[in-house]
């Protein structure tokens, strides 16, 4: 089954780049697809691959910071070739 998966990293310091900066790159580095915007970042692919990379980089980054907030939004479907047509 493929999935659409949203992500939005607040880590709520005052050095908020850098730790954003370095999950970026390693979902840019997983395989699967990844598509950026000012304000999240999206990734698709197999759900039992996608959750289980996803499970594993979420822990760690949580582990390598205080205080952060992780927003994700899940659809059942792969959606990277979505195109508005308005």
């Amino acid at each position: 089954m493929q999935i659409s998966v949203e992500l939005a990293l607040t880590p709520l310091q005052d050095d908020f780049e850098t730790p954003i900066k370095e999950f970026i790159k390693t979902l840019r580095k997983s395989g699967f697809t990844v598509l950026e915007n000012p304000l999240s970042t999206q990734v698709y692919g197999d759900y039992d691959k996608l959750m289980g990379f996803l499970t594993e980089e979420i822990k760690e980054t949580f582990q390598s910071l205080d205080h952060v907030l992780l927003t994700m939004k899940i659809v059942k479907s792969n959606r990277s070739e979505y195109a508005a047509n308005f």
